[in-house]
């Protein structure tokens, strides 16, 4: 249990029956008439639903323990994926649900946060941006335009995303892991 008073971002609260709501902002509020009170926006662990919340100074939440620990992906059995603990070499199985859009960029070897809570994987996270390499895109055509045109290429792991039109098949591209955007070419 903690206070609403010791409130920080990132912080896991356990409310609404277990749900689990991850604290994006808060604000202490004291105004000239009336008791404080803590302002705060709140993002729900599972679902990614955010909900403004307010709570009185001082109110007692439950906390929850959340575990964050760097994983590498080790391979996909059938639909679900296996991640291996890089300290204690414990292998963890995900289910594709939990695991969601990561999966357009996930490569054997890659290494991910994976959010447990009482044993239960609640998310995993990549990295803002990795390194793939283009398995298929059309050859580009320059025409008539003012501005550079893009044009549908396949990553190794199956994602298409949009690139610009001098990108060819075989080169090894950054994306973002957050919208599926083209950052640039590696060298």
């Amino acid at each position: 249990m903690a206070s609403t008073n010791d409130l920080k971002n990132g912080m896991v609260l356990k409310l609404e029956g277990g749900k689990l709501w991850s604290v994006v902002e808060f604000q202490h509020v004291k105004p000239g008439k009336g008791p404080a009170f803590v302002r705060t926006k709140l993002k729900e662990v599972l679902t990614g639903k955010v909900v403004d919340k307010t709570f009185n100074a001082g109110t007692k939440v439950e906390t929850a323990n959340v575990d964050k620990r760097g994983m590498q992906f080790s391979y996909k059995d059938g639909e679900n994926f296996v991640f291996m603990d890089m300290d204690t070499y414990d292998q963890l199985t995900i289910e594709p649900a939990v695991v969601g859009d990561a999966a357009k960029y996930l490569l054997e070897g890659f290494e991910a946060l994976v959010a447990t809570n009482d044993g239960a994987v609640l998310y995993i996270e990549l990295p803002a941006a990795v390194e793939l390499t283009i398995a298929e895109t059309e050859p580009g055509v320059q025409g008539d335009r003012s501005t550079g045109g893009t044009k549908p290429a396949t990553l190794e792991t199956g994602a298409e995303i949009q690139v610009p039109l001098f990108v060819t098949t075989g080169e090894k591209v950054k994306v973002d892991t957050r919208d599926g955007s083209y950052l640039g070419r590696v060298k």
